[in-house]
Order: C-alpha cells, then sequence, then structure tokens
C-alpha cells in the first residue's frame, strides 16, 4: 500500500492546530530529502480522470509530491566520467547507477521510471510517454543532464541543441531502471511529463524535480 507523505501530515495534524487555521495560513510542506536507496523518481498514476507525477519511495512505501521532495546526489557518486561522449569532456561526473547493488554499495539513490501503478487497457497501446521537457542547471538551460543504460545508450538527455533522447514510451505496469549522468555540481530542475491517450483523448501531467548534485 502506498502511503501519501501529504496524508500523513495532515492525519497528525491536532483539532486544535485546525482551527488555528481560521487565522493563521498552513505553512508549507517541508521539502524532504532523499539520498540513497530504491526511489522511483517519475512514477505515474491514473486516478480514472486524470494523470500524475509522483515521487514513490520504495525504502518506506512512501509517495511524495515531486515539489516536496528534494533529490541528494552526493560526493559519492563522482566517478572517472566513462568516456560516453554526450557526458561531455570532463574528468569525472555524477552518476547515479542503474544497477542497485552498486547504487547500495556508494550509498546513493538507486533511481527509477515507474509506470507500474497503470492498469492495462487504459491507455492506448497500453503504454504512456516521459518527457523531458526542460533542465535548468542554477537556474539557467544546461546540456549537463542525461539519462542511459548499459554502454551508453541514451534514454534523455538535456542537450538543447538536438531534439532527440527527449521522449521515451514505457509499458503500463513496468519498472525500469537506468543510469541518471550529471556532469557538473549544482542544483538541477528537471520537468518531465507524462503522455498518454484514454478513449482517444490525449492526458498529460507534468511536474518539475529537484536534484541537488554534489551536496
Amino acid at each position: 500500500m502506498r502511503i501519501s507523505a501529504r496524508t500523513l501530515t495532515v492525519a497528525g495534524t491536532t483539532a486544535a492546530a485546525l482551527a488555528v487555521t481560521a487565522l493563521v495560513a498552513t505553512p508549507a510542506v517541508a521539502a524532504t530529502t532523499l539520498t540513497a536507496g530504491h526511489v522511483d523518481v517519475v512514477d505515474s498514476e491514473w486516478d480514472g480522470s486524470a494523470l500524475h507525477l509522483h515521487v514513490h519511495d520504495e525504502e518506506t512505501d512512501t509517495e511524495y509530491e515531486p515539489s516536496d521532495v528534494v533529490l541528494s546526489v552526493p560526493a559519492a557518486a563522482r566517478v572517472a566520467n566513462p568516456g560516453y561522449a554526450f557526458l561531455g569532456s570532463g574528468s569525472q561526473v555524477w552518476l547515479l547507477p542503474e544497477d542497485q547493488a552498486l547504487a547500495d554499495a556508494r550509498g546513493v539513490l538507486f533511481a527509477g521510471f515507474s509506470t507500474e501503478a497503470l492498469e492495462p487497457g487504459v491507455f492506448a497501446g497500453d503504454s504512456v510517454s516521459y518527457s523531458l521537457v526542460d533542465a535548468t542547471l542554477d537556474g539557467a538551460g544546461t546540456d549537463a543532464f542525461s539519462v542511459y543504460v548499459g554502454s551508453g545508450t541514451r534514454w534523455y538527455d538535456s542537450n538543447t541543441a538536438t531534439s532527440s533522447y527527449k521522449t521515451k514510451a514505457f509499458p503500463v505496469g513496468a519498472h525500469n531502471h537506468a543510469t541518471w549522468a550529471f556532469e557538473e555540481a549544482g542544483t538541477y530542475e528537471l520537468t518531465f511529463r507524462v503522455s498518454g491517450t484514454v478513449a482517444g483523448a490525449a492526458k498529460t501531467a507534468t511536474e518539475t524535480y529537484t536534484v541537488v548534485v554534489g551536496s
């Protein structure tokens, strides 16, 4: 069972605190920082009328709104550049590996893409697409982010000079992992969109994820 972090926050609020909200604005939910463990970063759900994107922490089976989470990529993720051209010329990069044993050994996130909550028979072709809509590093556009599998097979690349590697289709009910690569330290804002077709109508949802690299 998935537990909503927002639900837990509301459920734990006392009656007295609820009464105060009539006079005082409710404060924003404090961001949760995730640094290690199995996390499906781009995780979609269908509520019967609309698509949604969440962050699903598999370690605690907790679901977060993307705006309530900071994904931390610590110094332990910094490794020698494996040499793929799209990773630039820097001698080192920050990688979240697609292999869970390696991610656990380094103490970094095992980051995934999930459509596990989507049931067959709802979306055309029993698939949806995840698109990398935008990527910034410290507030400016960047080509320093990519996602790949195996020996450099790209899924996503933030390089604005090309329209390639921006969208990938995933079957519903699937769970996929890849290597997330960051060429520079700083704060990334990664905007992803999920798209699918239900009964001939296009359905989408878009969210922005905050990733702090080098923390």
